[in-house]
């Protein structure tokens, strides 16, 4: 396998889709099947890593969201406006091609998707994620997320925690 970078950009109808296997069907399936149309929607964006060409090794999707200020963890939540919810950027999926694996790259894709929220113009309290199941979960506790109090695959890592801090709360690796 080469060990050339990843180019992090926005999918677009030159990348095939087509060999990409996370080992998740759901997730393979939204990207061969239903990504571009929520991106014509612009119900989500997405953005792919390629590596030789357009091969797809890896991809998110990013979206706005809002988070119940009532749901998050009272030292998070005492620090907010009184608002009923608070905005957020959702990242919807993320998946890493099998031969891709074990290389970094969930924890770049990570990365990027919190660095492209922080710089937005659109204000956002935090990137939240969905976890799947306890093993993704776990990878975004790594990475510093923090689990709702009453639905602990529900997790977000306050965007203030990117601006602050000129390296990044987590690893790549």
């Amino acid at each position: 396998m080469s060990r050339a970078p990843f180019l992090l950009t926005r999918l677009d109808t030159t990348h095939d889709r087509t060999t990409f296997n996370s080992g998740s069907e759901p997730l393979d399936r939204y990207l061969r099947e239903q990504v571009t149309q929520d991106v014509r929607r612009r119900i989500a964006a997405c953005f792919v890593a390629l590596a030789d060409g357009q091969g797809i090794t890896g991809y998110y999707t990013l979206a706005s969201a809002s988070l119940l200020l009532a749901d998050l963890p009272a030292s998070s939540g005492k620090k907010l406006p009184r608002y009923p919810t608070v905005p957020a950027v959702r990242m919807g999926r993320l998946a890493v091609d099998l031969a891709f694996k074990g290389h970094g790259l969930g924890g770049a894709l990570l990365a990027d998707a919190l660095t492209r929220a922080a710089r937005s113009e659109i204000a956002a309290y935090a990137l939240m994620v969905d976890a799947k199941d306890e093993t993704a979960a776990a990878f975004y506790r790594h990475h510093g997320f923090i689990a709702l109090p009453d639905a602990t695959r529900t997790l977000f890592l306050p965007l203030a925690t990117v601006h602050s801090s000129p390296s990044l709360p987590f690893s790549a690796g």
